[in-house]
């Protein structure tokens, strides 16, 4: 076991060499094995200071590439009845982007039928996408919608098309959060992989139900935000 103090050491070493900008933004952790020779401590003090680094945001354990500096601040979502995720980005200069993972139609859960005011079993689509900010994977999102109501839905946001324009095409020029939630945990083994982060790092998950201007439930969804990587200030409602 660690003598106490020894992990502090690590950790400390870890964030002067941040603060001074030896190791900036980007850069690669040195080797387990330097850190231990520059630091004087052993394995496990060092394992545990890039452990504690990680779950603040400070460093980004990937898996398969290595450990790297994560400097800049992390985002800041701001979620509002109207709360637009490139819009959020934009505004702090960031630049937001994304990909398609999967897209198909499945029958709609319990959780989502009633979010969604359809029938258990109703087909909806689910679209599960990966976005990014200025190229870095800050969240997995997993939509639904009703497939019969927005027949062409899974296949234009496979194209990347927004969900802002689908709706508006479909008579919808503006929409609204109806509720938000929020819990933490840890990420599944797929979640950390897409997400580019240790498995040790927590999540924080958010599911919202987006309503049209008549207050009909158009969108549900679940999102993975990688919790090192942001933080979220929830807005008062002016509607």
């Amino acid at each position: 076991m660690a003598k106490s103090g020894n992990w502090e050491r690590a950790r400390d070493w870890i964030t002067r060499n941040i603060e001074s900008e030896a190791l900036a933004d980007g850069d690669r952790l040195p080797t387990e094995g330097d850190i231990q020779r520059l630091t004087g401590v052993g394995r496990h003090s060092v394992r545990r200071a890039v452990a504690m680094l990680a779950a603040e945001g400070v460093l980004s354990v990937e898996q398969g590439r290595g450990t790297f500096v994560r400097a800049k601040p992390p985002i800041l979502y701001r979620i509002g009845a109207r709360t637009r995720f490139r819009e959020n980005l934009m505004s702090q200069g960031v630049t937001p982007s994304g990909d398609a993972i999967a897209a198909g139609i499945v029958p709609a859960s319990a959780e989502v039928a009633q979010a969604l005011g359809l029938a258990p079993g109703a087909q909806v689509h689910r679209v599960l996408r990966r976005n990014r900010a200025d190229g870095r994977p800050i969240s997995l999102a997993r939509a639904f919608h009703d497939a019969a109501r927005f027949p062409d839905l899974g296949a234009r946001r496979q194209q990347g098309i927004s969900v802002t324009d689908i709706y508006r095409d479909y008579g919808i020029p503006e929409y609204h959060r109806l509720e938000t939630s929020f819990y933490a945990r840890l990420p599944d083994g797929w979640e950390a992989r897409e997400l580019e982060q240790s498995a040790e790092q927590p999540v924080i998950v958010m599911c919202k139900t987006d309503i049209d201007e008549a207050r009909r439930p158009i969108g549900f969804s679940e999102s993975i935000w990688s919790a090192g990587r942001v933080r979220f200030s929830l807005e008062p409602d002016h509607d």
